[in-house]
């Protein structure tokens, strides 16, 4: 199963969104990007504040919630899976191992990623059946 890791918000205002998220509601300062992008976690899921100037991929909306991030137990099942289903395969972001998304298109154009996010949990893993 997929644990959300990650939303990526497309703002107006990255700095009264982030004040939102922080002073707010606790979250954390985790990355500030090159981009004027802005990471925050609280401690199991990434949030990243995006520019709206930023042009959206197909699909995403110009404000609010652009895609959404799943982490995964195993990538490569489940990109067979999403392409089975008729998702398409969009543009794949690597940064580091560390924050990376693979990038899929499902109905109506709905944006999601696989990947790794700076400040998530990690996927607990599945405990072996014993006998």
């Amino acid at each position: 199963m997929g644990k959300i890791r990650h939303i990526a918000y497309r703002c107006s205002d990255i700095e009264a969104y982030e004040k939102f998220f922080v002073e707010g509601l606790g979250m954390e300062v985790v990355e500030r990007r090159s981009s004027g992008a802005v990471d925050l976690s609280d401690g199991t899921l990434n949030i990243t504040l995006l520019n709206s100037t930023l042009v959206p991929l197909e699909g995403e909306a110009s404000l609010g919630v652009a895609h959404i991030g799943f982490e995964v137990e195993d990538e490569d099942a489940t990109m067979e899976r999403l392409k089975a289903l008729g998702a398409t395969e969009a543009n794949t972001i690597r940064m580091s191992d560390a924050h990376y998304e693979l990038k899929f298109q499902g109905p109506d154009g709905i944006v999601v990623d696989l990947g790794h996010w700076i400040g998530t949990a990690p996927i607990e893993e599945k405990a072996e059946a014993t006998t």
